[in-house]
C-alpha cells in the first residue's frame, strides 16, 4: 500500500529574509535538497520573473518546506547562505553559472559549473540566452590552489582517464607519496539536460530522466515519476507502488555487488572481481527478464511500473549466498582487510558539514535513508538501515555488504505475492488553472535522489531539477584523501563510486 502523503508547504518570502529563515530551518533539523532557480512569464509583453526556490526536508514523518523568492528581472541578487550551509554554497555557484543570479558575499564566487572557456555572460539557462555563442580561448588557468614548500609538487590526473571513466580532472599537491591537498574539477561532461526536460510532456521527460546517470535508471526514474504525479494530484495503484519498490532494491543489488569486487580489484584481487562481476551479469540478465532492459529501463512508468516477470526467490536465494561467499573471502584476506582498513577515513563530523548522503553518510554514522524519511511505499517492517561508524574505505565495503543483505531480505518481502504487471493510473485531465508543483525523493543506490517538477497549466514540463546524491559527495572525496597517499586513490574514489554523469547535468 502506499505511504502517508507528505506534509509540504510554500513560503513566499523576501531575499533579505532569506539567511535568517534558512538558520531556523537548518536549526529545526531540516537539510536542504536543492536550491532551483525559474524564469516565470510575469504577464506583461515579453515579460520575465526571477523566482529562486528552496527546499527543505526532513523525516520520518515526511515533511518538505519550500521557500520562494522573487527577484528583479534586470539584476537578480541574493545574499548567500554558504556561510549557514556548504552545499548551499555550491547550489548558489551553480546557479550563478546557469542563471547569471549575483550571489552576495559568497565566499567562493567563481565559476564552479562554467569552465574558462564557456563566453562570458552567456547563461544558458535563461529563455534569452539563444543559442551558444563560439567558445574561445581560456580565459585563464583554473584557479587551483597551489601548496608550496620545500619538496611539494604536483601530480595532474586527467580529465582523460584510462578505461571507460568519464572525464574528470584531480590536482594532487604531494610531499613524497602523501598527498597535501587533492582538488577535483568536473562538469566536463556538462549536457544541459535541465534546459532538455524544458516544453516536453511528461511522457517525453521520462527517458530523459532514467538517462541521467546511467546506472541509476530505477532511482531517477521513479524521483521524477513521483514529482509529476503530485504535481498531477495522481497515486500510483498499491501493486505498481510495491512493484517500484521492488525495482529500486534490484537496481541496489548490482551496483553494490560491481563495487564489491571492483574494491577487490583496486587492491589486486582480481579473481574475487571476477567472481562479483560474474554474480553482476547474472543480475542484470535477471533484470532484463524483468523489464526488458539490463539497467531496469522501461520499469517505471508515470503513475504506474511494469514487470514481465517476478524474480525467482529460490534464484534470489542462491544469488545472495554466492556475494556472501566473495565478501567472506575479501574480508579473510589480509592484504584486502589491511589496505581497507583506515584508507581515506571520512569523520562523522565532516560527513554532516558537507551534507553527504546514502553509504558515504552512513559509512561515517549518518544514518539517513529516503525509505524510512520519505517513504512512497509501506513496506510493513522498516527497511533495515546498516550504519557504520569508520568512515574508511573498509566501512564502505562493510555497508554495502550489509546493504545487499538487506536489499535481498525487501526483495523477498516485496515479491510475496506480487505478480507480472504492468498497471497504471491514468494521469488526470489537465484544466487552465494556475502551475503545479512536485517533488518526488528516493533512496536510490548511491544515496537520495531529489526531483522537483512544474507544469504548465496545459501539462507540458516547465522545470525540471533533478539532484543526483553525487552532488553532496563528490565534495567529500578530497577531505577524505587528505593525509594518505597517492597510491590509494584508485580505491579511495572507488570505495566513494560517485556519478560524473548526475553531478555534471
Amino acid at each position: 500500500m502506499p505511504a502517508r502523503p507528505p506534509h509540504r508547504t510554500e513560503t513566499v518570502i523576501s531575499a533579505c529574509d532569506v539567511p535568517v529563515r534558512v538558520q531556523e530551518l537548518l536549526d529545526d533539523g531540516r537539510r536542504l535538497a536543492l536550491i532551483a532557480a525559474h524564469h516565470d512569464d510575469d504577464g506583461t509583453p515579453g515579460g520575465r520573473a526571477v523566482r529562486v526556490v528552496y527546499l527543505f526536508v526532513s523525516g520520518p514523518p515526511d515533511t518538505r518546506t519550500e521557500l520562494h523568492i522573487r527577484l528583479d528581472p534586470d539584476n537578480p541578487q541574493l545574499p548567500t547562505i554558504a556561510h549557514l550551509s556548504f552545499p548551499g554554497g555550491r547550489f548558489e555557484r551553480e546557479m550563478a553559472d546557469l542563471h547569471g543570479i549575483t550571489l552576495l558575499d559568497h565566499p567562493m564566487p567563481r565559476r564552479l559549473v562554467r569552465h574558462f572557456h564557456w563566453p562570458r555572460g552567456w547563461y544558458p539557462m535563461r529563455p534569452d540566452a539563444g543559442p551558444p555563442p563560439p567558445f574561445t580561448e581560456q580565459e585563464g588557468p583554473y584557479p587551483f590552489l597551489e601548496v608550496e614548500g620545500e619538496g611539494v609538487y604536483e601530480i595532474p590526473v586527467g580529465p582523460v582517464h584510462a578505461g571507460m571513466i568519464e572525464p574528470g580532472h584531480f590536482r594532487f599537491s604531494v610531499v613524497g607519496e602523501t598527498i597535501i591537498k587533492l582538488k577535483a574539477r568536473l562538469w566536463f561532461v556538462h549536457k544541459g539536460i535541465e534546459k532538455l526536460f524544458q516544453g516536453r510532456t511528461t511522457e517525453g521527460g521520462l527517458p530523459l530522466a532514467e538517462r541521467i546517470s546511467g546506472d541509476t535508471a530505477v532511482g531517477h526514474a521513479l524521483a521524477y515519476c513521483l514529482a509529476v504525479e503530485e504535481a498531477a494530484g495522481l497515486d500510483a495503484p498499491a501493486p505498481a507502488s510495491r512493484a517500484r519498490a521492488l525495482l529500486l532494491e534490484l537496481e541496489r543489488l548490482h551496483n553494490h555487488t560491481a563495487d564489491l569486487g571492483a574494491l577487490c580489484n583496486d587492491v589486486g584481487h582480481s579473481v574475487l572481481n571476477a567472481h562479483a562481476l560474474r554474480i553482476r551479469e547474472q543480475l542484470l540478465r535477471l533484470n532484463h527478464e524483468i523489464t526488458g532492459h539490463r539497467l531496469l529501463r522501461g520499469g517505471v512508468t508515470i503513475g504506474g511500473a511494469r514487470l514481465q516477470s517476478v524474480p525467482d526467490p529460490a534464484r534470489m536465494k542462491a544469488i545472495g549466498e554466492d556475494i556472501r561467499e566473495v565478501t567472506a573471502l575479501a574480508l579473510g584476506h589480509s592484504t584486502v582487510r589491511d589496505r581497507f582498513t583506515g584508507t581515506a577515513r571520512l569523520t562523522n563530523q565532516a560527513a554532516r558539514d558537507l551534507g553527504c548522503l546514502g553509504y558515504v553518510a552512513r559509512a561515517s554514522g549518518l544514518p539517513a535513508d529516503a525509505r524510512v524519511g520519505h517513504p512512497f511505499h509501506d513496506h510493513g517492517p522498516a527497511p533495515t538501515v546498516p550504519v557504520r561508524t569508520g568512515g574508511d574505505v573498509l566501512a564502505r565495503f562493510l555497508l554495502r555488504a550489509e546493504e545487499i543483505d538487506a536489499s535481498l531480505s525487501l526483495i523477498a518481502h516485496l515479491t510475496d505475492g506480487l505478480v507480472p504487471t504492468s498497471t497504471a493510473a491514468a494521469l488526470p485531465p489537465y484544466t487552465p488553472t494556475t502551475p503545479r508543483s512536485g517533488v518526488g525523493i528516493v533512496e536510490g543506490w548511491r544515496g537520495t535522489i531529489t526531483t522537483r517538477v512544474e507544469l504548465a497549466p496545459d501539462g507540458i514540463l516547465r522545470r525540471v531539477k533533478p539532484v543526483d546524491p553525487s552532488f553532496f559527495n563528490w565534495p567529500a572525496l578530497p577531505v577524505a584523501l587528505g593525509d594518505t597517499i597517492v597510491p590509494d586513490f584508485p580505491l579511495a574514489n572507488k570505495s566513494f563510486n560517485l556519478s560524473y554523469a548526475g553531478n555534471d547535468l
